[in-house]
């Protein structure tokens, strides 16, 4: 670790978080390297971000993970692999242990599910969910422990607040990349939250952790990404409360933050300078016609640290399989269209402040 990225993330730790040994641990994980791009005598290389939705193996996704392989399907996963980086939310805990936590829906899958997402193309997943603890801290010390076994970057949770709140970092062609996760999910969240005893997940209702955290991330990389779980389920417009994060998290320093939770697809803009994708919805699903079938992948182009592009590739979930399958012609119009219509109650502009 550098000397300067281990004074960033101590300034998230001083507010309050402490036992930083693991924060450091994920803070310094390293994708392999990309390959790297032909020298461009006009500006600063491009990178290619991809953003998915909700992922879990359960119910009719379950039996994808006899071969973790072909689990997404290859259509979505060329589009996944096709980015320098993609993250995705994994929406269960991954274990086989652990008690059923209160709650109504209960999500877990083995370990094989990162074997899934690792050949999907995803490089790094958020388990800042309403799922990750359903079988307890238990169920939540072996998905960690997963995930480090299978070197998929795991953020927004942890053994402690301090590993929560913790981002990825990786660099790409000379860019460095965090990225974090947080919940708004009210259901059970004072249980399951990380503190400095215990381990959860991290939180929007934390905010003083979550702003600290993003701030020291734009004290240690050049370009900040914040996933969110938030939203109301079945509600295709953004809830106050997450539209008053978005401009917390944008005011802190981040560059894009997106997010999902609500099981439909919900708009995109920005606000100033920062790109904000209110809900990718459901992506690889156990259950058909959960309000939407329509979901996609979100690819954000960057010239070096600055957003040079975004775009919505959209996808249709087969009711069949549960796999998100890249749509084409008149269904491809069709999602395109109603996304393009969800933008106006998010409240963000059609384009950054020049």
């Amino acid at each position: 670790m550098t000397a300067a990225l281990s004074a960033a993330l101590a300034v998230a730790v001083a507010l309050p978080l402490a036992g930083c040994g693991a924060g450091e641990d994920r803070a310094t994980w390293q994708r392999p390297a990309a390959p790297a791009a032909s020298p461009s005598p006009t500006g600063p290389a491009e990178i290619t971000l991809a953003f998915a939705g909700d992922v879990h193996f359960t119910g009719r996704t379950a039996s994808l993970l006899d071969n973790p392989a072909t689990a997404f399907g290859s259509s979505i996963s060329a589009v996944l692999s096709a980015a320098d980086i993609a993250m995705i939310n994994l929406e269960t805990a991954v274990t086989t242990r652990g008690t059923p936590e209160p709650k109504r829906f209960h999500f877990r899958a083995p370990p094989s599910a990162y074997e899934a997402v690792k050949a999907a193309g995803v490089d790094a997943v958020s388990i800042a969910n309403n799922h990750a603890l359903d079988y307890g801290r238990v169920g939540l010390a072996d998905t960690l422990e997963a995930a480090k076994a299978a070197g998929v970057p795991a953020v927004g949770a942890g053994a402690d607040a301090a590993e929560a709140y913790s981002p990825w970092i990786t660099e790409v062609r000379g860019t460095r990349i965090a990225f974090l996760a947080f919940s708004q999910v009210q259901e059970l969240w004072t249980r399951w939250r990380a503190t400095d005893t215990e381990s959860g997940i991290a939180m929007t209702r934390d905010l003083p952790r979550a702003v600290a955290a993003v701030k020291a991330a734009r004290q240690a990389a050049d370009v900040v990404v914040v996933y969110v779980h938030w939203g109301l389920e079945g509600n295709s417009c953004p809830p106050a409360e997450a539209r008053t994060f978005a401009s917390k998290m944008a005011e802190a320093g981040a560059d894009i933050v997106v997010g999902t939770h609500a099981h439909m697809l919900l708009g995109d803009g920005w606000l100033g300078n920062t790109f904000v994708q209110y809900g990718l919805g459901n992506f690889l699903w156990w259950r058909n016609d959960a309000y939407s079938n329509d979901t996609g992948v979100l690819q954000v182009t960057l010239h070096g640290s600055k957003i040079a592009k975004t775009e919505f590739v959209p996808a249709f979930i087969s009711r069949t399989t549960g796999q998100p399958e890249v749509v084409t012609g008149a269904e491809k119009e069709r999602i395109l269209q109603k996304y393009e219509k969800l933008r106006p109650c998010t409240g963000l502009a059609d384009e950054p402040i020049r």
